[in-house]
């Protein structure tokens, strides 16, 4: 252009254009940075040619390696997959009141069952386990047990459930409807007398008495409870459908049983064990005791 001309300052050609008596340079790009750019350009013909690169309707080009990131996730699956074939397999060999003896097992099916809880049992007892008292749903990281806390009772309430319709084995109990069965000032004194057993109220003859002819059978005279029959501990300061005054006389007149699904058939054998082995580790698990039978005992046997 004939507008081009050459700066005296710097000895560089301008662009050959003029703004209200500002002209540019034609500065040339820096040797550095031009072999910067012809790098990346080839680098990115011979990435296109390697790896997947351009779109198309329902896959990408493949590229000669054959590599993508979809193909590298389906390897690091299927180790996972592997590993985890393994440690089943492991865990359906050890009989559970074993598993704490193998930390490294234990550790393994406490973070499985962790995943299981969140995904079948959180909806009921909450993501920490700590249930619901409105709602009858029982606290997990307490030791109150209803059935037993060691790994072998859990494991058997959660094959089994609690009232689960349809199952022989399933854990049950029943409490009587008392309504209508105590006077008014019977009734007052027997809620008095359950919470004293806990420490909150105060002892009386009458509400001792009446809970000793109706309640004592299956809670015990001190409220000790009995897991055989699934008959809460009323001695204690943990309370399923709460702990007022008029909480308690409702469930003295008409008690709220609740249900809990049995998984048997629902989870594999191996899912069960790790979903025990997460629950008994929540802080209130106990160690299992192994009953001998007393040979002093004689057993009648059919010829």
């Amino acid at each position: 252009m004939v507008n081009k001309r050459i700066d005296e300052p710097t000895g560089t050609e301008t662009v050959g254009h003029e703004w209200d008596g500002i002209e540019e340079l034609d500065t040339p790009m820096p040797r550095w940075w031009l072999w910067t750019l012809y790098l990346t350009i080839v680098w990115g013909i011979i990435y296109v040619i390697l790896y997947p690169a351009w779109p198309l309707v329902d896959k990408a080009t493949e590229g000669v390696l054959g590599w993508s990131s979809r193909g590298e996730l389906a390897k690091e699956m299927s180790a996972v997959d592997q590993a985890r074939v393994s440690v089943r397999e492991e865990l359906s060999r050890i009989p559970i009141e074993r598993l704490p003896e193998n930390s490294g097992l234990f550790a393994q099916a406490v973070a499985g069952g962790r995943s299981a809880f969140q995904v079948h049992c959180s909806q009921c007892h909450g993501s920490g386990a700590a249930g619901s008292q409105t709602l009858g749903y029982p606290n997990l990281n307490d030791d109150d047990w209803l059935w037993g806390g060691d790994l072998k009772a859990i494991e058997y309430t959660l094959v089994n459930g609690i009232r689960a319709p349809g199952v022989d084995d399933t854990r049950a109990s029943v409490m009587p409807p008392f309504e209508g069965a105590f006077e008014a000032a019977q009734l007052n004194a027997l809620v008095d007398h359950t919470l004293s057993l806990s420490g909150k109220g105060s002892r009386n003859a009458l509400g001792a008495q009446t809970y000793e002819d109706n309640c004592s059978v299956c809670h015990g005279l001190a409220g000790e409870g009995n897991r055989e029959l699934g008959a809460p501990r009323l001695n204690d300061a943990i309370w399923l459908y709460g702990n007022s005054r008029e909480q308690i006389r409702q469930q003295i007149l008409n008690p709220k049983m609740g249900r809990m699904p049995h998984w048997s058939g629902r989870l594999d054998p191996v899912t069960i064990k790790m979903l025990s082995a997460y629950v008994w580790s929540l802080g209130g698990g106990e160690e299992f005791v192994e009953v001998a039978e007393d040979p002093t005992v004689e057993v009648d046997e059919e010829p």
